[in-house]
């Protein structure tokens, strides 16, 4: 054989190689990137089928779950109360003292007793529960709110808590048909109000009335004080200013003496005398006087009585 056809041989002999190499390369490559796809087909079916996984249901009664619900109440509430103040304050054109109404709500005493299932858990997990809710309201508050619901001619409490059935003892309102769901998002425990209560709306207009009747009344009192502080000034001002009399005490008018009688100076010898003829007569018993015979001559014109006691 020839020089030349030596060397094609062994050329073809390479070229096989090499081609029978590349094609084994070829597979491969193929062969990793099978593989590689169905691996990351596996792993987005993972993904999904963890996706597809239904929560674990939470209790209507756990403990935890009793606690986020009163929580919820108690923020529902606050709310309403607070929408409803500003509303009736806005009426009136008055104005409330900032956290009145949260100091209000806050002093609410709720409680939920008789949790049970209402309906069973969806395909999220999520389960309804249905407990007995009841609020324990202030009972000056109840009285406040009964009295502006008076005078807005508005319905009674009690008419109110018969259509919306729920039920009253003393100042406690209880609603037996409480409805909540539960379940679990992102591993949390996840409470929510189902609906508008009618015991949420009702126990909020109460502490909203509240709230206004003391706003009002504080009002009245402050402008009753402005009209009294008015009135004084007013008169402070008009009235004229009187300056203090000096009194000078006056002395005591003496009594008037009688004045003594007058004296009469008369003779020794007649005062004497007439002091002699006063004891004389006196010492003598007196003596009947003896008729004198009268004459019985008319021609008579003047008769003389001799009398011895006479002074002459």
């Amino acid at each position: 054989m020839s020089v030349a056809n030596i060397s094609l041989s062994k050329w073809h002999k390479v070229a096989g190689i090499g081609l029978v190499c590349g094609l084994a390369l070829a597979g491969c490559d193929r062969s990793d990137k099978e593989d590689t796809a169905e691996q990351a087909e596996l792993t987005e079916q993972e993904t999904v089928d963890a996706e597809n996984i239904v929560a674990p249901a939470i209790s209507c009664d756990d403990p935890m779950v009793q606690d986020r619900l009163k929580s919820a109440l108690k923020n529902t509430l606050n709310q309403q109360a607070q929408s409803l103040a500003a509303s009736y304050a806005n009426d009136a054109e008055i104005s409330l003292a900032n956290g009145v109404v949260s100091e209000k709500t806050n002093g609410v005493v709720i409680d939920v007793q008789n949790a049970a299932i209402l309906q069973q858990a969806n395909e999220n997990g999520m389960t309804t529960c249905q407990a007995s809710v009841s609020m324990t309201l202030p009972s000056e508050d109840l009285y406040q709110a009964s009295q502006v619901q008076a005078a807005n001619n508005q319905p009674s409490l009690q008419s109110r808590l018969a259509q919306d059935n729920i039920r009253i003892n003393n100042n406690m309102l209880v609603d037996d048909a409480f409805t909540y769901i539960v379940g679990t998002q992102g591993s949390q425990v996840r409470t929510r109000i189902a609906g508008q209560p009618a015991l949420i709306t009702v126990v909020a207009d109460v502490m909203a009335g509240s709230v206004f009747k003391t706003a009002m009344d504080e009002q009245r009192a402050q402008r009753a004080a402005e009209r009294r502080a008015t009135q004084n000034n007013d008169t402070t001002q008009t009235a004229p200013i009187r300056q203090p009399r000096t009194v000078t005490p006056v002395e005591p008018i003496r009594p008037t003496e009688p004045t003594p009688p007058p004296t009469i100076n008369k003779p020794a010898e007649s005062q004497n005398s007439s002091t002699a003829n006063t004891q004389a007569a006196a010492a003598e018993p007196s003596k009947p006087a003896t008729p004198k015979a009268v004459p019985k001559d008319e021609t008579i014109d003047m008769v003389i009585i001799e009398d011895n006691s006479a002074t002459y």
